[in-house]
Formats: structure tokens, C-alpha cells, sequence
């Protein structure tokens, strides 16, 4: 893997390993979608300077637009909301392990997309790290009645990030630029989350403690123009399935996190759980 690469990895590894904890930190008085229209409203503009920066163009056909709009919705507001919801019933660090599925997800997907039967390694890899999420929350179904809700939530999430994933990687070989498309995306995200907290009758509002401002400068500015930058350039650079391994220790340096401030409590099924979601993503890349 070329420098450049490795330093991308290391930006999505750093950049999304510490903001499930600050996400968590968002949870309360602020309704989760307003929370991230604030972090998305401020975080378009920066991806619109970086775009301008590297000379990408921010006007596109309005036919182009329908790929933001999918983004947006994809990556930058669906996604978000779910996981962000999840948040309020688990700890950020098992958040972190759903995730790391996406590694999988999206090499699954990418053969469903081309109509080939993906390698026996491939659902291997799956099937190993599906179970190592199972171990994970199994001692939290059976102490909450919302554990179930929240883990759907998660795969959902994961589910519309992978589509994104497949979009910007479509909307790169066409040649269309990646700040640009991400700084779009962002808007239109930010458009979804306004509209649906109108209609849910969310408050505008911000809660103005240093943990909450503190947490979202740092998910706008590091978890979200940095990484993201980071992140769409290697599924440019390399595909959305071997991005997707930038995943895969996402969950150790998050349940470390968890376990320092949110007394996360380590059992056998969870320390065997993460080992085989370590273990699926391990064998999804050597398969490559």
C-alpha cells in the first residue's frame, strides 16, 4: 500500500475511533437530528472551502444532484440519525463494533451490485463477524428490552453508510470531484435533518455546556470534514470494500474508550465477540 494510503487509513482510524465518544456525548437535551444539523450545517461550508481550495468546481448539472441527494441521505443524515439514536440506549464503543461491520457489508454488496457469487472466504468473513456482533450484545438483550431496537438501528445505519459508500465511489469514477461531492452531500444531509425535525416538532436548540460544544466542534471539524475527507479519497483511491477495512479496529480503540469513561464492564462473551469480529474483517482483507 502506497504512503499516501497509509496515511489516509491512519486519519479514518484516529478520526472515527474517537467520535463514538463524543457522540455519545451529544445525547440529551438536544433532539439527535438537531444535533446533527448543527454538525452538518457547520461542516459544509469547511468541505466547500476545501473544495474550492483544491480548484473543484461546486456547480454540477442538475442531473449530478440526485447522486448528493443520495449521499446526503445515505451518509449524512440517515446513517447518522440511526446510530445516533442507538447511542441512547448502549454504550459508543459497542456502536463502534456494529460499524466495523461495514467492511463486510460492503464487499456483500458490491457482489449483489455485479451479480457475482462472492468466495467462500467472503461469507465466511460474514458469517464469523455477524456472530461476533451477536456475542457483543448478548449480555445487553438480556438485561434491556431496547438492546434489540438499538442493534437494528445500528444495522440499518451501517447499511444506508455502505450505500453511500457505493455512491461516492460510482460518482468518483465519473470523474466528479470529492470534496465537492461531499460538501454537497452535507448540505442535502443537513436539508433532511431540518425538515424532518420540523415535522417532528424538534426545538432548534443547543445545549450550551463545554461537553456538548466541545463534542461537536470536535465530530464537525475531525469526525467529519477531516475523516470523511480521508475516507471518500481511499474509496477513490482504492474501492468501497477495501476502504471499508479502515473499519476494522474501530471497535478495540472505541470499547477502550467505553471502558475508561462510560464503565463498560468486559464479560467473556464480549472479549470473544470482539475477537471474532476482528477475526471476519481479518479474513475478508486476506481474501482480497
Amino acid at each position: 500500500m502506497s504512503p499516501i494510503n497509509i496515511l489516509f487509513y491512519a486519519g479514518v482510524l484516529f478520526g472515527w475511533s474517537t467520535s463514538w465518544l463524543p457522540l455519545s456525548w451529544q445525547l440529551g437535551t438536544v433532539a439527535p437530528e438537531v444535533s446533527l444539523f448543527w454538525r452538518f450545517l457547520m461542516a459544509a461550508p469547511m468541505m466547500a472551502v476545501l473544495a474550492l481550495f483544491f480548484g473543484q468546481p461546486l456547480r454540477f448539472d442538475y442531473r449530478v444532484h440526485w447522486r448528493f441527494a443520495a449521499l446526503g441521505l445515505c451518509i449524512f443524515s440517515g446513517n447518522f440519525a440511526l446510530f445516533y439514536h442507538a447511542g441512547s440506549g448502549v454504550t459508543s464503543g459497542l456502536l463502534a463494533v456494529v460499524f466495523s461491520t461495514a467492511s463486510l457489508v460492503n464487499v456483500m454488496m458490491g457482489a449483489l451490485i455485479d451479480r457475482t457469487r462472492p468466495p467462500m472466504l467472503h461469507v465466511m468473513a460474514a458469517l464469523v463477524g455477524v456472530s461476533g456482533v451477536a456475542m457483543l450484545y448478548w449480555p445487553e438483550l438480556k438485561m434491556s428490552d431496547t438492546a434489540l431496537q438499538n442493534l437494528v438501528f445500528c444495522l440499518v445505519g451501517t447499511l444506508f453508510f455502505c450505500t453511500g459508500n457505493l455512491v461516492s465511489q460510482n460518482s468518483q469514477q465519473r470523474g466528479i470531484p470529492v470534496f465537492a461531492s461531499a460538501a454537497w452531500g452535507m448540505l442535502y444531509g443537513t436539508c433532511y435533518l431540518g425538515v424532518f425535525s420540523v415535522l417532528m416538532g424538534h426545538e432548534f436548540i443547543i445545549d450550551p455546556t463545554v461537553r456538548y460544544l466541545g463534542s461537536l466542534v470536535w465530530l464537525t471539524v475531525v469526525s467529519s470534514v477531516l475523516t470523511f475527507s480521508c475516507y471518500l479519497l481511499l474509496i477513490g483511491r482504492i474501492g468501497a470494500s477495501r476502504a471499508g477495512y479502515a473499519t476494522v479496529l474501530f471497535p478495540v480503540f472505541a470499547l477502550l474508550l467505553s471502558t475508561v469513561f462510560e464503565d463498560y464492564h468486559w464479560s467473556l462473551h464480549g472479549m470473544i465477540g470482539l475477537g471474532f469480529v476482528l477475526t471476519g474483517n481479518l479474513i475478508m482483507i486476506r481474501a482480497r
